[in-house]
């Protein structure tokens, strides 16, 4: 073996042996959160991974549509419960659309189905200065081909929260 080859063996062991603490970034509590107990987990009602899981942080909208269907009322409902107990959040709401149609036009559809669920989440009492919308038309597909399936995942409008005012 050349000396070169050594080298990158001894390097490439070395960079291995460094990943094998997963409780590196922990701070003593094993939770890796920073030593904030249950913040941040899925299991505590007050983090932004539980309202994305338990509550649901999106709603979907049929095609050229941006009226709320009973069901995402009811996701919205659950959203609107939680971010009036959760004051400490902020949300933007970001409105998206399949690929199908113009960028211009699915811009100002993904804008619409963002007003739809600001409006909604004010109507059941949310603060609308925590609120703001976004619209991402086309341009952020969760799903990637020409069939309905992605399609309809792609009408959605998502709540993305963040600790703070909302800028």
């Amino acid at each position: 073996m050349t000396y070169l080859s050594k080298t990158i063996i001894l390097v490439a062991g070395l960079a291995l042996a460094a990943c094998t603490n997963p409780d590196r970034f922990a701070d003593g509590d094993g939770s890796g959160t920073g030593g904030a107990g249950l913040s941040g987990a899925a299991s505590d009602p007050t983090s932004s991974a539980y309202f994305q899981q338990a509550v649901g942080d999106r709603v979907l909208f049929a095609v050229d549509q941006s009226t709320l269907s009973a069901q995402a009322q009811s996701t919205l409902d659950a959203q609107a419960q939680w971010l009036m107990t959760n004051s400490d959040y902020t949300a933007v709401i970001e409105g998206h659309a399949d690929e199908q149609g113009t960028r211009e036009y699915n811009l100002a559809l993904g804008a619409r189905r963002a007003n739809s669920v600001r409006d909604y989440l004010v109507s059941r009492g949310v603060a609308d200065n925590r609120l703001r919308t976004v619209s991402y038309g086309k341009e952020r597909p969760i799903e990637i081909c020409s069939e309905e399936a992605c399609y309809t995942k792609n009408r959605r409008a998502v709540t993305v929260l963040a600790a703070g005012s909302v800028s």
